[in-house]
């Protein structure tokens, strides 16, 4: 056996455990995903093939489009937020403008390691409206006091303020290791060349974070389709009382809908279906955004 075909071989044996590890937690479940949303299945009425039947009768059902505005929603407002304001944080540490930098970078990320079923009862007790911290403060102020969590106008917007807090660390984190990566060379020659700080940022800096950029956008986009826990803990009722998802559905995402179908109506062939609407909703939008964005790298 040649020396060449004996490599390829050991290439192909220590890629065989990964293999078998994608097969086993990712392609075999995501096939078989595909095989229920062709099934109708009930607890008590057994399974059968049904065909596209679920995808028909998903578009037929309001509790779809609702849900699908509510999770657009909330991706076009924690989305660029937090994009924008990991952002600016990143710089503002990179640039150790900042005293404690370090203690600074730690708080910052605690959000993102932090248990958010324990975090959501948190910030549902800080809006509560009588109780809650920020009525307090805006009581002191002699502003408005609303019921945030159970006033259709301001629940979705209260619950994203906690999905900001929470991915904002990640994104300061990630823009602040490729800021970090910059060639200081590069750098550098702006600075000699008289360009401004705001100059270097817009035409040295932004283009070569073009790759951490795209990737932090198309996380950050991923996370907000499959948002489930902060709306589920948080919502008007939530864990304690009513429907998860209220007041008036005004804060049922997605994956809340895929709950309700499959573990609430126990129509699993419904909630599959559901669950591939979703995933290729994200796909679908994860391939725009590298068109309109560009792909990773291709700034000169």
């Amino acid at each position: 056996m040649r020396y060449q075909t004996r490599l390829r071989l050991w290439g192909y044996a220590f890629l065989l455990p990964s293999v078998l590890l994608f097969a086993a937690v990712v392609a075999y479940p995501l096939l078989n995903l595909f095989r229920l949303s062709t099934f109708e299945s009930g607890l008590f009425t057994g399974t059968r093939f049904v065909g596209i039947d679920n995808y028909v009768k998903m578009l037929e059902q309001p509790q779809f489009y609702q849900s699908l505005k509510v999770t657009l929603i909330w991706t076009l407002g924690v989305v660029p937020l937090t994009l924008v304001l990991g952002l600016l944080v990143a710089l503002l540490l990179n640039q150790g403008a900042a005293r404690f930098t370090g203690f600074f970078r730690v708080v910052y990320f605690i959000p993102v390691v932090t248990n958010m079923v324990a975090a959501s009862f948190v910030w549902k007790w800080l809006f509560e409206p009588t109780n809650g911290v920020v009525n307090y403060f805006a009581a002191s102020l002699h502003l408005a006091q609303p019921g945030w969590l159970a006033d259709p106008k301001y629940a979705l917007s209260a619950m994203m303020v906690v999905g900001i807090w929470k991915q904002l660390g990640f994104a300061m984190v990630l823009f602040l290791a490729g800021l970090q990566g910059l060639p200081r060379e590069v750098l550098d020659a702006a600075r000699i060349d008289g360009a401004s700080s705001s100059q270097a940022f817009w035409f040295v800096k932004l283009p070569l974070l073009n790759a951490t950029l795209i990737f932090v956008l198309v996380l950050l986009t991923v996370n907000a389709f499959r948002v489930f826990t902060i709306p589920y803990v948080m919502s008007a009722g939530g864990l304690t009382y009513g429907t998860p998802g209220g007041p008036l559905d005004s804060t049922r995402v997605f994956a809340i809908h895929i709950y309700d179908l499959g573990f609430k109506a126990h129509q699993m062939g419904a909630a599959s279906a559901a669950a591939v609407a979703l995933l290729l909703l994200t796909m679908l939008l994860t391939l725009l955004q590298f068109r309109l964005v560009g792909r990773p790298g291709s700034a000169e």
